[in-house]
């Protein structure tokens, strides 16, 4: 049956555009992660030594938070292999696909967590800047 309009764009012309937005903002948000992991990084450091304080575990549940959220997106699912026909062919892709959509399964859970995680850490951070909280050493 073919195609009731002459001229079919797709994904080319407005307003469905707009839904490769969505894999646009996914790369951002990989940019994102790398230096929220090398903030997560340097905090594992104090004075030129390993040490664990609770701001470091902050901003670990908040990398392992948003890690999770992206990962679990649906375009990362298929930048990993979901438009292959076939995943057979590929079983580490297909390990990779299986795990992406195992966080997919819970991806409106790690948005609001990973929401909170964002909020409370940066709270956290700037009451540590001015002196009203103290970061404790645990390590």
């Amino acid at each position: 049956m073919g195609e009731p309009r002459k001229t079919y764009l797709g994904e080319r012309s407005f307003p469905l555009i707009l839904q490769n937005v969505h894999r646009y903002f996914l790369y951002l948000a990989l940019v994102f992660l790398l230096i929220l992991a090398r903030d997560v990084w340097d905090a594992f450091w104090f004075d030129g030594r390993f040490g664990i304080g609770v701001g470091t575990l902050v901003l670990l549940t908040n990398l392992v938070l948003l890690s999770s959220y992206t990962f679990g997106c649906h375009s990362f699912r298929h930048l990993v292999g979901g438009f292959r026909d076939r995943l057979a062919g590929a079983p580490a892709r297909k390990r990779v696909y299986d795990c992406v959509s195992c966080l997919n399964r819970r991806h409106m859970l790690f948005a609001w967590c990973s929401l909170i995680s964002v909020g409370f850490s940066d709270l956290y951070i700037r009451m540590c800047s001015m002196g009203i909280w103290t970061d404790w050493r645990i390590v």
